[in-house]
Formats: structure tokens, sequence, C-alpha cells
């Protein structure tokens, strides 16, 4: 069992003891440090913050302390209830909140859940103020409010229909073109809230062939959430044997969106920002950012637009940093992250798949050989376990020392270019571990790069 309170948020396993698992005093003091962070960055107004979860079973009990806690602080609350992370993202500058916080552990397994917290950008708060949350919690620096300045509780359930709304009226998205594909779709929701809101959209669009798969919000994931491959078996079945034109996976809180082509294979999470981007670069010209992990594929296809990439750090916050500093008009991360800054700068599979459907009505080709458009290659994921005592940061430097003549790049770790492969390494935030990603035009390839610095590491241990 396991609770990991970050920068980025809470998130932990239901039951146990506190201070190990995610228990209800957890979750009081992680809210009731959240709500007081807020209100004094907002000093002498009256606070308002959006709650919304994703479907899994512990999500109303969370849901029932968080709404709680913020009361007890005299903060109202705008709940969404079953709803998106992107959702809530759009719903708090929508509402004029001073923040919002998104109950869900994303792809983690049914018995984990989360807090994720936005700030009134709807945006996640940055790596400084989950610094300043963690020293709340540490002080229970917490003043509850008297019983007449309990904050009031507004419940909303039209933001899914706002959510689309919003995407329909972006001009790259092409309902026109899609409602003439007539493209028959199988949608897995996992048993979460993407099988309330994904089957609205895509009628929406214009398709009227949906094939529902576990698109009941009970909770209850029918295999493991993160949409890989080898977790989408029965996707990529009944893409074949109902003959439909392609299949659509996300994860339970709908921010990662990935594809399964018309013969059952795997479109790939690494292309579904590829294939949004050249939709959106092929409308309108702009720059592009994806972080070092991420495929390479994306840069060579903004190239080919006589566009500008860039590179971020690791996580959804460093991307958004840089996309806004560059100016990128389109973004995101290589797990199926879609991140359009035109409608909110938040991972989104709600538009991306608007933009992806349009990108695919409009070529005309099928989704193998739209995918057989795009630059060929394969990342292998691995990693070694250290021992405590050794010194990551003087690991990496002794690898960089002996590729110095080759492009690197170390805002997160060691990214090293070698022609046309790259490998990225990044020691973990939470445990003494290297990540080796590393990405060549073949699966043999890439794994035989990353096992070669595997040995490389090894052999200077």
């Amino acid at each position: 069992m396991t609770l990991i309170k970050s920068i980025s948020g809470i998130r932990g396993t239901i039951g146990g003891k506190p201070n190990e698992n995610l228990t209800p005093i957890d979750i009081v003091e992680s809210t009731a440090a959240f709500g007081s962070w807020v209100s004094n960055n907002f000093k002498n107004e009256k606070i308002k913050i959006v709650i919304g979860r994703d479907a899994r079973i512990s999500g109303k009990m969370v849901e029932n302390l968080c709404i709680g806690t913020l009361q007890s602080l005299g903060i109202d609350v705008i709940n969404l209830g079953l709803s998106t992370t992107p959702t809530v993202e759009i719903a708090v500058p929508m509402e004029k909140a001073h923040g919002g916080i998104i109950l869900t552990a994303s792809h983690n397994p049914k018995e984990w859940n989360a807090l994720k917290l936005l700030n009134n950008k709807g945006e996640f708060i940055s790596a400084e103020d989950g610094q300043l949350l963690l020293e709340i919690i540490k002080k229970n620096d917490f003043n509850f409010c008297e019983v007449d300045m309990i904050g009031k509780v507004i419940e909303d359930q039209t933001y899914f229909n706002k959510h689309i709304e919003k995407i329909l009226e972006i001009n790259k998205v092409d309902i026109n073109s899609i409602k003439k594909a007539k493209i028959k779709v199988v949608l897995d929701a996992v048993n979460s809230t993407g099988g309330m809101v994904l089957p609205k959209l895509l009628k929406a669009l214009g398709c009227s062939d949906i094939i529902e798969l576990f698109c009941k919000p009970n909770g209850e994931f029918p295999h493991n959430p993160e949409p890989l491959p080898e977790h989408l078996t029965e996707l990529s079945k009944t893409v074949v044997e109902s003959g439909a034109d392609l299949g659509i996976v996300v994860d339970p809180d709908v921010d990662r969106l990935a594809f399964v082509c018309e013969d059952g294979s795997m479109f790939g999470e690494e292309y579904t920002l590829v294939a949004v981007a050249d939709h959106v670069l092929k409308n309108q010209k702009g720059n592009t950012v994806s972080n070092l992990s991420s495929t390479r594929a994306l840069r060579d296809v903004t190239e080919s637009h006589n566009c500008e990439y860039n590179a971020s750090a690791v996580g959804e916050v460093n991307v958004v940093k840089l996309m806004k500093k560059t100016n990128a008009i389109i973004g995101g991360e290589g797990n199926g992250g879609v991140i359009f800054p035109e409608l909110h700068y938040g991972r989104d599979a709600l538009i991306g798949i608007a933009l992806f459907l349009s990108h695919y009505a409009k070529e005309g080709k099928s989704m193998t050989e739209l995918k057989k458009s795009y630059p060929n290659y394969t990342i292998s994921k691995n990693k070694i376990q250290l021992t405590p005592e050794i010194n990551i940061d003087n690991l990496l430097g002794e690898i960089s020392k002996k590729y110095q003549n080759k492009p690197q790049n170390k805002i997160d770790g060691l990214k090293i270019e070698l022609n046309d492969e790259w490998v990225h390494l990044r020691k973990s935030n939470t445990e003494p571990i290297i990540r080796i990603y590393s990405e060549s035009s073949s699966e043999s390839k890439a794994h035989q790069l990353g096992n070669r610095f595997i040995k490389e590491i090894n052999d200077l241990i």
C-alpha cells in the first residue's frame, strides 16, 4: 500500500494507516492545505473551487471528504460530480473560480485515488506552489471557519455539454468531413467517465455508428486502465470483428488518448499527438512542443511544415510552460496527451478525438495507411534499480563525458542524440532508479540501444 505526497498533488491506495496510505485523514489535511493556500492567494475574496471526479469506486467517498473540508474553510464548491480532468480544467476559468480539484488516479488501478490540484486558470499548480502546499500540510497550518461562514455547494451537471460546445466552435474541427466519411468507431472508456461524455461527443461530430465497449461509469475497470497495447486486446478484437474503421481508448480521467487501426494493430499512443499536430499545422503555421521522452516523429512532422519544434522536461506543467514561452499552437506528451491552447492548456482527449477524426476524414486514408505516412520510430522504456548510496548525477556526468561529441540536452537528466536515434536517461524523483528511454527506427534497434546504455551504466557502477 502506498501514499505519495509530492509537489504535483497527493495520491495513494485507499485504506490502511494515515500517512502510509490514502486515508480520510490524509485526504482532509491535503484538501485543507489546498483550500488554505488558495485563500491566502486571494485574501478578502469569497473563495470558490470547482471539483470533479472520475468513476473509480472510492470517488464518492473522497468527494464527500473534500467538499466537507472546503466548506469548513468557508469555501464555496462547484461540484461537477462525475467528470473528466479536462472538463474540470475548462470549468475553473468559466466559473471564475479560484482553483480546482480533480479526484482521479489517472491510469492507476482501481485501488488508487488522488487529488490533482489546479490554479485559477484551470492549470496544474507549479512545483513552487506544490512545495508551499507540502509545508502547510507539514505544519497543519489550517484555520477553519465559524458556523455562520460555512461554504455552500452548487451541483452543476452541465459541463460535459459546455465542453463539447466549445470543441464544436473550433474551426480546425471539420464536422462536415467527419459526417461525410461515415466513420465506424469502437470506443473503450474503461468503465469510467469517458463512457458518459465521449458517445455524446462522437455523435455531435457526426459519427452515427458507434460501438460502446466498457462505457458504464461504475469504476470496475475491465483491464489495466493504462492505454497500452497489452491492455487493449478486447478493443483490438472488437474493431476487427465489427469491421470498424478505428478504435478509440482513453484512460479513466480522459486526458490520455490512443487509437487502434482497422486491422487491430496499434496506431501507437506516441503517434496520437503526431497526427493531431500534422492536422493543426496543415491549417495554421506554428510551433510545437513535447517532452524529451516523446517520439522524434513530432519534430520531423513539425519541420516538414517549416515550423519549429522544442522539447521540455518531462511533466505536463513543464510542457505547458515551454508552450507558452515558444507560443506553440499544439503540444503534449507521447503518452497520448494532446494540449491544444486554443481550447485550454491541459491534456484533453476530447479535443484530441475531434482533431484526429477531422484529420482522418480529410486524408481519406485507412488508419494503417495514415500510420505509414509518418516517420517510423519505436521507443523502448527501461529502468535500472540503484542502491541509495550511488550518486546518479555523477553517473550521468560520466555518460555525458563519454558522448561529449554528440548533441546533448540536460534540462531533465541527459538526452543524447545519436544520428537517427536517441536515448534519454533521467533519475526518478521518488526512488533510486534511472529511467532509460531509447528510440530508433525499429523495435529491435530501440531495445538494443536501451540495453547498450544499461550495460554502460552498470559498468560504471
